[in-house]
């Protein structure tokens, strides 16, 4: 058995090295190396896959966010809100443009957005809701839209672990994650379900004019080149990036099957096993899962992680410590108790591996492990 990997890109590449190969070449020969036609053919087909408006590739998934908020004009002072229970970068962009988050607790089940809390959260200074498709899985986003939608605030899908789950509404329509908000982000961060070979990252919206003024900002600001309308930034996706997404996305679909076919495995085997907690699935979202990601109860979870590394298998926890204790953040004026679902979930959260390449062999391995320690 080869060695266990959380994610193993190589064996990836290796099964779609003459498609990427020649992409790559095709870049090399042009020396279009910045918005060669390859940063347009595959904005095109994730527009398509998507079935949004607009797409607008940037630099990576935090750009993405940025350029977000500054395309819906969100001014200094204004409030954000945000789950606890995340990555930096959603609240980072946040900080940076001046603005203050407002935390908000998280689903012990599904990990997003907790809805009771929502609406409470809401002040006439909230300019935006920034719901975070945590490990693989829509976030409410029919109760998010409605609640926005009465107080007139922005919501940003932050979509960078959830590109390709499916949403479904009460009246029978689904959408593509990050298709139902404003503007929805993603990341290409080579560990994603689309994955570059560096940093990159995409916008979505339905709207044509902010798409344009998205557009805008994320080229410095111009429309013309040499005049700036706007106050801008330099966040482009390089064509050699461009040229490896465009040949993974025809495979993005199989992916989400692949990782489904695991979890699936490791539901199964886990049943039964006394303070482990499977991942929820949510009656109104597909899993693409980025992440598997199980609750270890009874302060067991550090004793497993490290027997499983004993045994070969690595695994990683997101995220150890909530983003409204982080050391950055305290400034903002929140303390510990505060979110205590969020708190808890630092402390039973671990993710085992899950990629397109785990083989039977590897997947049965891991669960016996799993099932060993707790024997």
């Amino acid at each position: 058995m080869d060695r266990i990997q959380m994610v193993d890109l190589k064996s990836q590449y290796l099964k779609l090295k003459d498609d990427i190969d020649n992409e790559i070449q095709k870049v090399l020969e042009s020396t279009a190396f910045i918005n060669g036609p390859q940063v347009k053919e595959f904005a095109s087909a994730l527009n398509n896959f998507q079935g949004s408006q607009c797409t607008i590739t940037c630099g990576n998934g935090t750009d993405a966010l940025q350029i977000a908020m500054m395309a819906l004009d969100f001014k200094p002072g204004k409030e954000v809100i945000v789950p606890a229970f995340t990555y930096v970068a959603t609240v980072e962009v946040i900080a940076l443009l001046h603005l203050k988050p407002i935390f908000i607790d998280v689903d012990p089940d599904t990990f997003n957005l907790d809805m009771d809390q929502l609406e409470g959260k809401i002040t006439k200074d909230t300019a935006g809701i920034v719901p975070v498709h945590l490990y693989g899985q829509c976030a409410d986003m029919e109760s998010i839209m409605k609640i926005a939608g009465s107080h007139n605030i922005s919501v940003i899908e932050d979509s960078a672990q959830a590109l390709g789950s499916v949403f479904a509404f009460a009246d029978g329509n689904t959408f593509k994650a990050g298709t139902m908000g404003h503007i929805g982000t993603t990341s290409f961060f080579p560990s994603k379900n689309l994955g570059c070979y560096g940093d990159g990252g995409a916008i979505f919206t339905n709207d044509a004019e902010l798409g344009e003024k998205i557009r805008m900002i994320a080229n410095h600001g111009q429309k013309m080149k040499y005049y700036h309308d706007v106050v801008g930034v330099n966040s482009r996706l390089d064509t050699l990036q461009a040229a490896v997404l465009k040949a993974k996305l025809r495979y993005l679909d199989e992916y989400a099957i692949a990782r489904n076919k695991v979890a699936t495995y490791y539901d199964e085997k886990f049943k039964g096993i006394e303070g482990v907690l499977v991942p929820h699935r949510s009656k109104k979202s597909t899993h693409v899962f980025h992440q598997y990601t199980v609750k270890v109860e009874n302060g067991q979870r550090d004793a497993l992680s490290s027997y499983l590394l004993s045994k070969g298998i690595p695994t990683m926890i997101y995220y150890p410590l909530p983003l409204h204790l982080q050391k950055a953040y305290r400034g903002f004026g929140f303390k510990e108790g505060d979110f205590p679902i969020a708190e808890r979930l630092c402390n039973e959260v671990i993710s085992l591996p899950i990629h397109t390449e785990i083989t039977a062999e590897m997947s049965k391995y891991i669960a016996d492990s799993v099932i060993d320690f707790f024997d």
